[in-house]
């Protein structure tokens, strides 16, 4: 099973350019060293820089969200997999074993 690490980040740009950069960054690192991204699946913000420059990089994301994200917004999200769960709090893992590294901000 290919390695992966969950980015828990902001649904915004930040303050200062500098984040997004960092996001970037971050996206191509773990795409250049085959770690999968897992996410909160926004399409917007930081974990969607990190998500979009991994998939630009060839890298494998997994999104996940919560249902009523999708079903009042309509989120699309960039990832090769999609997971819905019932509310947000389940979207964070419960099982830190499952990934390799996390980062959170």
């Amino acid at each position: 099973m290919p390695k992966s690490i969950c980015v828990f980040a902001g649904s915004s740009s930040g303050a200062h350019p500098q984040y997004t950069q960092a996001a970037r960054e971050l996206g191509r690192e773990l795409a250049a060293r085959n770690y999968g991204l897992v996410y909160g699946g926004a399409s917007v913000g930081l974990m969607a820089v990190v998500a979009d420059t991994v998939l630009e990089a060839g890298g494998n994301v997994t999104g996940v969200i919560p249902e009523f994200l999708v079903k009042k917004r309509g989120r699309k999200i960039q990832a090769q997999s999609r997971r819905s769960v019932p509310a947000l709090h389940a979207s964070k893992p419960s099982k830190p074993r499952r990934f390799a590294y996390i980062l959170a901000r």
